[in-house]
């Protein structure tokens, strides 16, 4: 699942590309990537390495910060982060990502284990409320 600053870098790539009258395939030649390569980054399907954004920004003629977002007064939408983010411990985190390679099959699997493991736990602390008849 492509990040908010995936769709940000991607924007930007594209407008600039765009704006300059360059194909994909040309900015890809700039660049030295595959055209593939290139069509991932503006699709929003691939973040490109610190080297690699150097080079967008040459070929883009654009600085960092602003293909980045940074020359906004306020931080770019995509550094502004999300309370659930903030929130999560990296155990949870972690379990995220791992559910987002499962298949459609292991969700509907893990969703109903995670129902049954909260279902038993509800009736665990019910027991233990409810008074106890002699």
């Amino acid at each position: 699942m492509p990040t908010a600053l995936q769709h940000h870098l991607a924007k930007v790539a594209k407008d600039t590309r765009q704006r300059l009258g360059l194909t994909q395939a040309q900015m890809a030649e700039r660049t030295h990537l595959a055209a593939a390569v290139y069509g991932r980054i503006e699709r929003a399907r691939m973040l490109p390495s610190v080297p690699t954004l150097l080079r967008l920004c040459d070929a883009l003629e654009l600085d960092a910060n602003t293909l980045l977002g940074f020359q906004l007064k306020q931080p770019p939408p995509w550094l502004v982060p999300t309370s659930e983010a903030v929130d999560d411990t990296p155990e949870v985190r972690r379990f995220l990502r791992t559910i987002r390679t499962l298949t459609p099959v292991q969700h509907a699997a893990l969703a109903t284990l995670a129902r049954s493991m909260v279902a038993k736990s509800r009736a665990a602390k019910a027991r233990k409320r409810a008074p106890r008849a002699r």
